[in-house]
């Protein structure tokens, strides 16, 4: 894992069609912190959050204007490879999407992707990935057991290793504890906040009291707009705009 500097989005515009999804928003996304995406269903969150390693692209009829810089480059630009920009912006989704493979070849399989083969540095890159993900010890003496083995918390976890396992600089997170339970999830978030030290997080939640744990910044989004944006702690106990009150308050959404 490599550290990155800070992610400035200015200006951004998402549509589907003529749909706009997200509309004119900017932010900057400060490196080695967790930002929380929050708002109801449809808000835009999942949408923005796939703007940062181009997943927009796989849409038919998405479209995205204005600006998004990270380490002296423009993501949105044509000259960026969305290929080799998903390996330094790794992703873990809603629901553990194990591949039906062996525990280590699930987290090996970037870095045979990427040409490396040398056993010796699979099985120090596999080990170091599980470790980062809180899973070694977990699954030290199975690695060749097939990985739908392991509990659905477990497979999360295997996903975050897999994802950490090519290097990145960024992790995006889209409610990835949406589908566990309590234990799981207390696992997840613990793992969070000590990933953080090593890569910028950014993550989507529907979770009030999971964005107010784990992140250090929060940001409100509305029918695709941007209503706040700031420290977690102010967000949750002293909003400057009525909605967001109202939101984290629970009387909508």
């Amino acid at each position: 894992m490599k550290k990155g500097g800070n992610i400035s989005v200015k200006n951004l515009t998402i549509k589907y069609g003529d749909k706009v999804a997200i509309n004119d928003v900017s932010i900057e996304l400060i490196e080695g912190k967790v930002t929380a995406f929050i708002g109801p269903s449809g808000c835009g969150k999942s949408t923005f959050l796939r703007a940062f390693n181009r997943m927009n692209d796989e849409i038919i009829g998405a479209s995205m204007e204005g600006d998004i810089s990270w380490m002296g480059k423009q993501i949105l630009s044509d000259e960026i490879d969305p290929v080799l920009l998903r390996r330094a912006v790794s992703m873990v989704f809603q629901k553990p999407n194990v591949f039906p493979i062996s525990i280590y070849e699930n987290v090996a399989f970037g870095l045979r992707i990427q040409g490396e083969n040398e056993p010796s540095n699979l099985d120090a890159a596999v080990k170091q990935s599980l470790v980062d993900a809180a899973l070694w010890d977990e699954v030290k003496d199975r690695l060749y057991d097939d990985a739908y083995s392991l509990s659905g918390g477990q497979q999360q976890r295997l996903c975050i290793a897999r994802a950490l396992a090519i290097g990145p600089s960024v992790l995006l997170m889209d409610e990835p504890t949406s589908a566990l339970d309590p234990i799981a999830t207390a696992k997840i978030e613990e793992l969070i906040s000590t990933l953080k030290s090593k890569l910028t997080i950014v993550i989507v939640t529907h979770s009030m009291s999971q964005a107010s744990r784990i992140s250090d910044h929060t940001a409100f989004l509305y029918l695709g707009d941007l209503i706040e944006f700031g420290e977690t702690k102010q967000i949750f106990e002293d909003p400057k705009q009525e909605l967001t009150g109202q939101y984290i308050s629970g009387r909508f959404g």
